[in-house]
C-alpha cells in the first residue's frame, strides 16, 4: 500500500541517507492518471520549486512548483493520521466524481509523502510529512482571494494592502455592498450542487473543519472556488478545542 525509496549520497558533512515514503502509492497514481497530463510532467513540475506567494489556510510551510501547477505543503502528524484513515473513501469519491461528471469543489490532493534525512556519521535524523495538491490559481489572474469558513468570529484580515493577500469572511461581507460578485443561474446551481456533494462526503468521514477558497479571475471574468484544508477529522481533541473557543477562554 505504501512504497518506500531509500538512497545515500556523499555530502560536505559525510554520507547522508534519504528515505521517502509514498503513502497509497498506487491509489495516487490512478488518481493522477485521470487529472494530470502525465506522470513525467508531474515529476518535472516537482523537481523545481519556489516559495509560495499566498499563505492560505493552516499551512506550516509551503512551496509552489516553478511552473505554478502544484503546491507542496507540510502537514502535521495528526493530519497525516486522519488522511490515512479516510484515504480509501477519498479516492473512491474523487474517482467517481471525475468518471461520472458529478460536480465537486474539492482541491485535489495528488500525493502524500514522508521525507526522512539521516546523517550517517552523526546519526541525527529529521522527518517531514508533505502533501502535493493542485494549485487552484494556476493560469489565473486573481487579485483578491478569500478563505471562507462561514463564520465571522476572528475572521477579518485588517491588512488588505498589495496583491496576493488572503482575505477572510468579514472582509467579503464588508466588500459586498460596493463590489458584489455576480454569478449566473447555471453557475450558481452547479456551485451549490458541488458544495452539497463535497460537504456531505466530508461529513461522512467525520471532517468538519475546512475552508472554501474563493477568487475572481479578472481576465476571464470567472469565479475560482475550491474546498481546502480538509485533512483533519473531528476527534476528541478537536472537540475540546471547539468547546474552549465557545466558552470564551
Amino acid at each position: 500500500m505504501h512504497v518506500r525509496v531509500s538512497f545515500a549520497v556523499n555530502g560536505p558533512h559525510g554520507k547522508v541517507r534519504y528515505s521517502v515514503t509514498c503513502y497509497y502509492a498506487k491509489c495516487f497514481d490512478s488518481l493522477r492518471r485521470t487529472c494530470c497530463p502525465s506522470e513525467l510532467d508531474f515529476i518535472r513540475s516537482l523537481s523545481r520549486c519556489k516559495n509560495g506567494e499566498h499563505r492560505v489556510g493552516r499551512a506550516m510551510s509551503s512551496l509552489k512548483s516553478l511552473d505554478d501547477r502544484f503546491i507542496i505543503k507540510q502537514v502535521t502528524k495528526t493530519e497525516l493520521e486522519s488522511f490515512i484513515k479516510f484515504a480509501p473513501e477519498y479516492f473512491k469519491y474523487l474517482l467517481e466524481s471525475i468518471s461520472t461528471g458529478s460536480p465537486t469543489c474539492l482541491a485535489k490532493i495528488l500525493g502524500i509523502y514522508q521525507v526522512a534525512v539521516k546523517n550517517l556519521k552523526g546519526g541525527k535524523e529529521s522527518r517531514m510529512d508533505v502533501l502535493v495538491m493542485e494549485n487552484l490559481l494556476f493560469g489565473r489572474s486573481v487579485k483578491w482571494l478569500y478563505d471562507l469558513k462561514g463564520s465571522s468570529r476572528s475572521r477579518y484580515n485588517a491588512d488588505i494592502s498589495g496583491n496576493n493577500k488572503v482575505l477572510l469572511d468579514q472582509n467579503l461581507i464588508e466588500a459586498m455592498p460596493t463590489s458584489p460578485i455576480f454569478v449566473g443561474n447555471k453557475a450558481k446551481r452547479l456551485l451549490e450542487r458541488a458544495v452539497w456533494n463535497d460537504t456531505a462526503f466530508l461529513a461522512s468521514i467525520d471532517v468538519m473543519d475546512y475552508s472554501l477558497l474563493v477568487g475572481v479571475d479578472e481576465n476571464k471574468q470567472e469565479l475560482v472556488v475550491g474546498i481546502i484544508d480538509f485533512m483533519r477529522q473531528y476527534t476528541w481533541d478537536k472537540h475540546l478545542e471547539t468547546w474552549v473557543k465557545a466558552s470564551g477562554f
